[in-house]
């Protein structure tokens, strides 16, 4: 499907301020991006660089005053997201040497704490996409999903502690879990049509069967409408801005996702 999305944020800077954002969707094996905007006001000079994820990052200094983001893409994405039943687990000296970061524990995934829970979990399940389709069909029964009931990540221990929490949250769970089994597992924030409320949206992603499969606890099905910004090992990775010095937090923030 063809859909358009759109990011706005605007920000009142004290001092001049150093960003690093990732706010540029690319092209992948999901997604193809077709057309672009990306607005500054005032205008700044803006270096890009890509990450060691491989996200689009840009690097500016804000000016003091009024200073608005203005991002916009049409993108081609998949009508619906692929499922493999039975896609096998990848013995660990079998996996590509970039996959190999996404099995060790991060700041808000700590996947050597979970190593019993998720082996319970997937006890009836087959190794592989199986196994973590039951870490997400868990994850989606006993997380309650809250929009908006939380500004701040926190880890997945935390998460499963609380047992609640916002997209992010329920995405770090996910993910720890994957690990502490030796499957690669990854991070994803980005846009998803049709979510309730509107906002940026965070999901994850499982190495089985030899690529990338999206998993997404916070809705009751598979479904198409994804469009990603950026992969990282959790949270910490993929915030859309990064800014430096005095703390700044956008007095307006939009985000928009339709189908043309």
């Amino acid at each position: 499907m063809w859909l358009t999305v759109s990011c706005d944020l605007e920000f009142d800077i004290a001092v001049a301020t150093p960003f690093v954002l990732m706010l540029r969707p690319r092209s992948g094996a999901q997604q193809w991006i077709a057309k672009e905007e990306y607005r500054l006001d005032p205008e700044v000079p803006v270096f890009e660089f890509t990450d060691g994820y491989g996200n689009l990052c840009q690097r500016l200094i804000a000016p003091p005053g009024h200073f608005a983001i203005h991002t916009l893409a049409r993108v081609k994405t998949a009508d619906s997201t692929d499922q493999a039943v039975g896609a096998p687990f990848i013995e660990i000296q079998n996996l590509p040497n970039g996959v190999l970061e996404y099995l060790l524990p991060s700041r808000y995934c700590e996947s050597d704490r979970f190593g019993q829970m998720a082996t319970e979990i997937t006890t009836n399940a087959q190794p592989g996409y199986d196994q973590v389709a039951a870490i997400e069909d868990w994850v989606r029964r006993f997380i309650r999903y809250l929009p908006g009931s939380s500004d701040m990540p926190i880890s997945a221990v935390e998460v499963n502690q609380r047992q609640s929490g916002v997209c992010r949250d329920l995405a770090h769970l996910g993910v720890a879990l994957c690990r502490s089994i030796s499957i690669p597992a990854r991070f994803v924030v980005g846009y998803l049509r049709e979510l309730e409320p509107m906002d940026l949206h965070a999901w994850f992603e499982a190495y089985v069967g030899g690529r990338w499969y999206t998993f997404d606890a916070t809705q009751t099905a598979h479904r198409g409408g994804y469009v990603t910004i950026g992969y990282g090992r959790d949270a910490a990775d993929v915030a859309i801005y990064n800014q430096f010095g005095p703390a700044v937090y956008p007095v307006v923030q939009r985000i928009a996702v339709w189908r043309n």
